[in-house]
């Protein structure tokens, strides 16, 4: 088994058990050492306190990891960034009313603001439309940055 199947095998249930998803773990070998980065996610943003629960959480699991052997590491733990793509239902919905660009496999592009989505679907409506795109048509879909957005409270 790879080295990051076997780490993200051992704090995916920490993570889980915490009330987040593990995005992702990636790996940096940077000469003696390694750099160990999670992502991790949840249904709504992530705070700071609850980054340092899950960094805790993980670095005690990784400390004891046999597979691990006595190379040194880094441990890092964030939540994904805005150019991570959208690529599961959760990640749509915790977006709801963001503004996406979203590449379609036959090349088109749709974009707009995410209206409502489903576990095969999202509507995206813009002010030329509203358009209905299936997740499995979809290519490459990403948050839009939005500097200056007025939110209704």
């Amino acid at each position: 088994m790879a080295l990051k199947e076997e780490i993200s095998d051992l704090v995916r249930p920490a993570v889980v058990g915490a009330g987040f998803y593990l995005e992702d773990v990636e790996i940096l070998n940077a000469g003696r050492s390694r750099v160990i980065t999670c992502i991790v996610d949840g249904d709504i943003p992530l705070n700071l306190d609850q980054v340092t629960v899950v960094t805790k959480a993980i670095s005690a699991l990784l400390d004891e990891a046999p597979f691990l052997d006595e190379t040194a590491f880094t441990l890092e733990v964030s939540s994904p960034g805005v150019e991570r793509p959208l690529t599961l239902p959760r990640h749509w919905r915790k977006n709801h009313d963001r503004l996406i660009k979203i590449v379609l496999t036959n090349g088109e592009v749709v974009e707009g603001r995410i209206a409502a989505s489903d576990e095969v679907a999202v509507t995206v409506t813009s002010a030329k439309a509203e358009a209905q795109v299936a997740f499995a048509d979809i290519k490459r879909a990403t948050v839009e940055i939005e500097f200056n957005r007025k939110v209704d409270k």
